[in-house]
């Protein structure tokens, strides 16, 4: 449904670090990464996009102040990188949010696992399949 979208970020390596562990079992790799030298406000403004290959798609733009938390919920195409997905976010600085499970709240196959990011965003990852 969406093209890219972004997150702020006031610890950019931190959360940069957590993104790319929590990433790689779902198959997004950093796309891009400059400093926004435009940005007559902040010229060292650093930003980088992840997603599948060729199509920067999540966005980490870095910055001076922490805005209000997100949350996102990524496609996960199994249970096992699911369970990949929340182990690469621990090992890369993430807060337990909700470790990998059923949520039969949802429906009898929502299998999702969720953690928070080094600004407090809600991430999660989420297979619908049955195992």
């Amino acid at each position: 449904m969406f093209d890219h979208l972004s997150t702020y970020a006031t610890d950019y390596e931190a959360t940069k670090a957590f993104y790319a562990g929590a990433f790689a079992p779902l198959g997004y790799s950093m796309q891009m990464e400059f400093v926004a030298e435009w940005n007559e406000a902040f010229p060292q403004q650093r930003m980088c996009a992840f997603g599948p290959e060729g199509k920067p798609a999540f966005w980490i733009i870095e910055t001076k102040e922490q805005f209000t938390p997100r949350h996102i919920a990524f496609s996960a195409s199994s249970r096992k990188l699911v369970d990949q997905f929340y182990a690469g976010a621990m090992e890369n600085g993430g807060q337990d949010n909700g470790k990998p499970g059923l949520r039969p709240m949802y429906h009898e196959h929502y299998y999702g696992a969720f953690t928070l990011d080094p600004d407090g965003n809600n991430v999660e990852a989420v297979c619908h399949d049955p195992e």
